[in-house]
């Protein structure tokens, strides 16, 4: 039977040198300075213990079902959910509504993770508030839902916490790529979110030029949405999809994410940009992950322009299976561990020569075998 009294203690690494030497580095300059010398120190203790240890025992926390860190809270803290985060500063909203401006406890930002960021937008915490109408987090909720990429070698979290994908790209100025559409449906299946294509600028185009590549991701399932934010294509089927759920718009700078956003409910006065005639590319209006909540309830997290996507914690193995179309001939190829490119008797290959299955996601899924960039 466990006792009551006894403190919740965790083991857990932090991140190497986080704290500064406390080793005296001054002393040659004192070594002709009279009496100076016999006060210094003749020695040194070289030790794994002390500031510098990597390992260390977290008291009043314990461990989670998945292996992870839970940090008991105080009676006073509050629940809420980070809105967005600049630099060392998280914009919270608690549970009535109200925001307020929270700083990150250091224990928090010195674990050793993969994370880049300790705390993202859709984030839910719990924060203890202070005199000055601010607060500190104190804990961050496990994370379902969770979009992100590589970056660094490390977990670059854009949004958590979310259930829908609106993967947004632009059917002109700039060009679509649809290598990178597929590369964040991958993202969104390994996450277990549902991916929404919406296809903008549509009135820039003739229609039947997008029914190819739209009718390939429809035939595999996915909602496709082409849209116009400035002739109020498709804005209410949108709308609708959006309405209740929570959702990360996600696309390259200057494909029109926050023009969406407006035109679904204008209120929200998003800054918006313009696309340079010479290179093809918008510029970067926002500058953050944002969480924005709906008048028809749920919330949207607009996120920054991206010109790449590089998976996180996928193999080559695993790639197939997250491309809907390929999947049902996996099963056909002659060889339980075919890789699909150069084996005989590959049923996916077969599928690409008969036509049965579309040439460019094919090669889609070759570049992301070989671990190649969008």
């Amino acid at each position: 039977m466990s006792d009551p009294d006894k403190k919740k203690k965790f083991r857990t690494e932090f991140r190497k040198n986080r704290s500064p030497r406390t080793r005296q580095k001054d002393w040659a300059k004192h070594v002709g300075e009279e009496g100076k010398i016999d006060d210094l120190p003749h020695g040194e203790r070289l030790s794994g213990k002390g500031e510098l240890t990597k390992k260390r025992t977290v008291v009043g926390a314990e461990a989670t079902a998945d292996g992870a860190m839970r940090i008991d809270v105080d009676a006073g803290s509050l629940r809420g959910r980070v809105l967005s985060v600049y630099g060392l500063t998280c914009l919270v909203e608690a549970e009535d509504g109200t925001t307020l401006q929270c700083a990150v406890r250091r224990i928090l930002k010195t674990l050793s993770t993969e994370d880049r960021h300790v705390v993202v937008a859709g984030d839910e915490v719990y924060y203890r508030p202070d005199n000055n109408g601010e607060g500190m987090i104190e804990r961050v909720e496990p994370r379902r839902g969770v979009m992100s990429r590589t970056s660094r070698g490390r977990q670059h979290v854009i949004a958590a916490n979310v259930e829908q994908m609106c993967i947004v790209s632009s059917a002109a100025e700039p060009y679509l790529k649809p290598h990178l559409i597929d590369r964040l449906i991958v993202s969104a299946e390994m996450a277990g979110i549902r991916p929404i294509v919406c296809v903008t600028k549509v009135d820039l185009i003739e229609p039947h030029e997008l029914q190819p590549l739209l009718g390939v991701y429809a035939r595999c399932g996915y909602e496709v949405l082409p849209l116009s934010a400035r002739a109020g294509i498709n804005v209410d089927a949108l709308r609708k999809l959006l309405a209740g759920k929570r959702s990360v718009v996600v696309g390259q700078s200057g494909v029109g994410k926050s023009s969406l956003l407006n035109a679904i409910e204008p209120q929200l006065n998003l800054r918006v940009g313009v696309v340079s005639e010479e290179t093809q590319k918008g510029k970067h209006t926002t500058t953050t992950a944002r969480l924005v909540k709906l008048v028809s309830g749920g919330y949207v997290v607009d996120t920054p322009g991206i010109r790449s996507m590089e998976l996180w914690d996928i193999i080559p193995q695993e790639v197939c299976g997250t491309f809907r179309d390929l999947r049902p001939f996996v099963n056909h190829c002659r060889f339980p561990d075919c890789t699909h490119q150069h084996e005989a008797g590959c049923a996916v290959k077969d599928g690409v020569a008969d036509g049965r299955l579309d040439v460019r996601r094919y090669e889609s899924y070759l570049q992301l075998f070989a671990g190649d960039d969008a």
